[in-house]
């Protein structure tokens, strides 16, 4: 049964709030080592991505997938791919349309379901690098994608070998509602104001296509959804895309191996969020949920060089599945 019944992270004892767990990689933590150079990927619509790679010269490769608003320069991001590059892989971080310091060209932008985006970077990294294995990790927005991208390959993987989803919202609309609690409110007015100017330069871009407008008085994911998320692509409405992009829905079909790392203190994530009745019954779907570790936090180490809980659990779990080997030539 892959439900882990002791996963083994403990926080150092003055960590153990969830909001401080949070905040303290993104505020103090920094990552020295990582070398990364910047390509760009032209998609067929005519928009591009830009990847981040960080290359040993191994003949395997794991993509990065950031969260909501976040890049692929993010301490967690960068955080993970020393981790991986310290056990002989190759790394991609792609940053999602828009989100890498350069406005995409198209009137729509990314979300939680968008798998096409995500194929796209591993279909380069395969068809350009000639990787002989693939992994994939995802955080938070962007570990809901990843966990939706590998429920889509189903039984024919290719040469990916398996995933890792780390602070995951399984279920968009219960993750929506438990942002929208009081004790959420400092990081949904965050969100909300960087989501609101990416829409106003939209409208820029756009003349008379984007109502930002509706921006006035927006305190929750729903109403952001309604109004933005779901007409930009393709959704009736917030409810619509969460209930066709929530990666819950689709984990039975996963038929390689993932891990989930979901903290149970996680202030953005409600019960739904945690799939362990799909974990309970699936060979493929293992979830390991400590009582600690906030969103996107599980620190454990303060040295520069130490690596936190999720980074060793997701890069050990993936270990498994492949040998490294550095390219001949």
């Amino acid at each position: 049964m892959p439900v882990d019944p002791n996963p083994g992270y403990l926080p150092p004892f003055w960590l153990r709030n969830p909001h401080l767990q949070t905040l303290w990689p993104s505020l103090f933590r920094r990552i020295r080592g990582v070398t990364w150079i910047r390509t760009r990927l032209e998609l067929p619509d005519g928009d591009f991505l830009d990847l981040d790679h960080w290359t040993g010269g191994f003949d395997r490769v794991v993509i990065l997938s950031h969260g909501l608003e976040g890049n692929s320069r993010r301490p967690y991001i960068e955080g993970m791919a020393r981790a991986f590059h310290r056990r002989g892989w190759d790394v991609i971080a792609w940053n999602f349309r828009g989100c890498s310091g350069e406005p995409n060209r198209l009137r729509r932008s990314y979300h939680s379901g968008a798998t096409e985006d995500l194929a796209a970077v591993v279909d380069h990294a395969v068809k350009v690098h000639d990787y002989a294995a693939v992994a994939v990790v995802g955080f938070s927005l962007g570990g809901n994608l990843t966990l939706k991208y590998l429920a889509e390959l189903g039984d024919q993987p290719g040469r990916v070998c398996g995933g890792a989803g780390i602070s995951v919202p399984c279920d968009l609309e219960a993750a929506a509602t438990r942002m929208a609690a009081p004790d959420c409110a400092f990081y949904m007015r965050r969100f909300l104001a960087d989501m609101g100017e990416k829409m106003r330069a939209k409208a820029r871009q756009f003349p008379g296509q984007i109502r930002v407008e509706a921006l006035e008085g927006m305190t929750t994911f729903r109403q952001f959804d309604d109004a933005f998320t779901g007409p930009l692509h393709g959704f009736r409405d917030a409810q619509d895309y969460w209930d066709q992009c929530s990666c819950a829905r689709w984990l039975d079909r996963v038929r390689i191996p993932v891990i989930v790392l979901n903290a149970r203190d996680d202030p953005f994530l409600a019960t739904a969020c945690f799939p362990e009745a799909t974990a309970g019954s699936s060979r493929w779907v293992h979830l390991a949920a400590p009582d600690h570790g906030g969103h996107v936090g599980f620190v454990t180490g303060m040295a520069s060089g130490s690596e936190y809980w999720s980074e060793f659990r997701a890069a050990e779990f993936l270990g498994q599945f492949t040998g490294s080997s550095p390219r001949s030539g």
